[in-house]
């Protein structure tokens, strides 16, 4: 299965927001300097994100986006569907039943058996992305990650994020 570009974008994006202080939120256009992308091409995923509700949009001039819930809350599935949508990846167009070699309709009574293992494949992919919560992600970076790289990230999020006056969703 291939994933796009813009699902690794969405959960390193996810997991910096996660690390933003209180109800702090991050311009768009320091997440895309963040990992180096087009601030236009980001934008589009972190739409979908706000879209989801995985993310909230704050505007104004110290706005900026921060998770719409806790990591906790946010598994690496709710992250993947946002960006690539919830149909499954494989989808059957009964070919079989096309061409010169195709017979009868009353023969295609069963469902397609490659469509059956494909979706079967896919409930399992889902399933695995389920059990990964983003605050897992973020803790085992924290723990087992290069110290070095960890505290550059924390630098650039300290540099970055926008102290808020509201309340924070994810505190509630």
């Amino acid at each position: 299965m291939k994933l796009g570009e813009g699902v690794e974008a969405a959960i390193h994006c996810a997991a910096t927001l996660a690390s933003v202080d209180g109800n702090s939120t991050m311009p768009g256009a320091a997440l895309a300097e963040c990992f180096g992308l087009s601030p236009s091409y980001l934008l589009k995923h972190l739409n979908q994100l706000t879209a989801a509700r995985i993310f909230e949009s704050v505007p104004g001039p110290a706005g900026g986006y921060r998770l719409a819930r806790a990591a906790e809350q946010i598994t690496l599935l709710d992250i993947v569907l946002a960006i690539e949508g919830r149909e499954p990846a494989f989808r059957c167009g009964e070919i079989r039943q096309r061409g010169p070699v195709k017979i009868d309709p009353s023969a295609y009574v069963k469902p397609c058996g490659i469509n059956v293992a494909m979706l079967k494949a896919e409930r399992a992919y889902r399933a695995a992305l389920a059990e990964v919560k983003l605050s897992d992600i973020v803790a085992e970076y924290a723990a087992e990650g290069d110290p070095r790289s960890y505290a550059a990230s924390c630098a650039f999020v300290e540099r970055h994020q926008r102290p808020q006056k509201s309340a924070s969703p994810k505190q509630i």
